[in-house]
């Protein structure tokens, strides 16, 4: 492998590492913020994305838990995507890439990238529900505005992970032949 390709890939390896500690932050401090909700409602202002849901609350506490539900499992999930990715590129042999650790990784990668938009899909079409019972949603669109390109994306890594078992079935071939 060239020098370059293995700067590349180096670099690629510490952006992923830099994107999965953000989310991981994002996913705890949107944890911290639902737990104070529910104890101290008014301290919310200052804390994360300022995300007030305690009128919601006040309302519907069953609605409050359903959509604080939907926004802490995508944030989780996405975390630990970029963790599964941390995984794959750590065990990665590009000398020979094709593998069965790595065609299983991707295809997990790809179930889970499916996961997040399903999930944020449904959250957004129950969002969508809400302003008609009187609750205002609007503060909680950027947390599933991109559930299409997730699912679209989750197609993408999954052809890519067929080819990679393809990949493997051919290379346990040609170690046969050989």
């Amino acid at each position: 492998m060239s020098t370059k390709n293995n700067f590349v890939f180096k670099a690629l390896h510490v952006i992923a590492w830099i994107i999965f500690v953000g989310l991981c932050i994002e996913a705890g401090a949107l944890l911290v913020n639902f737990v104070f909700s529910l104890f101290k409602p008014e301290f919310v202002q200052n804390l994360y994305q300022k995300l007030d849901l305690t009128d919601m609350y006040a309302v519907n506490p069953w609605i409050f838990f359903g959509m604080y539900s939907f926004i802490l499992f995508i944030a989780i999930m996405k975390a630990y995507l970029f963790y599964q990715v941390i995984m794959l590129v750590n065990k990665l042999d590009l000398t020979k890439p094709f593998s069965t650790y790595a065609a299983d990784q991707i295809t997990n990668i790809s179930y889970n990238i499916f996961s997040i938009g399903l999930i944020s899909y449904i959250a957004r079409q129950t969002a969508k529900s809400l302003p008609h019972y009187g609750f205002n949603t609007d503060t909680l669109n950027q947390f599933w505005a991109d559930s299409e390109a997730y699912i679209l994306m989750a197609a993408v890594v999954y052809v890519i992970a067929t080819i990679f078992s393809r990949g493997v079935e051919i290379q346990n071939e040609n170690d046969l032949t050989v």
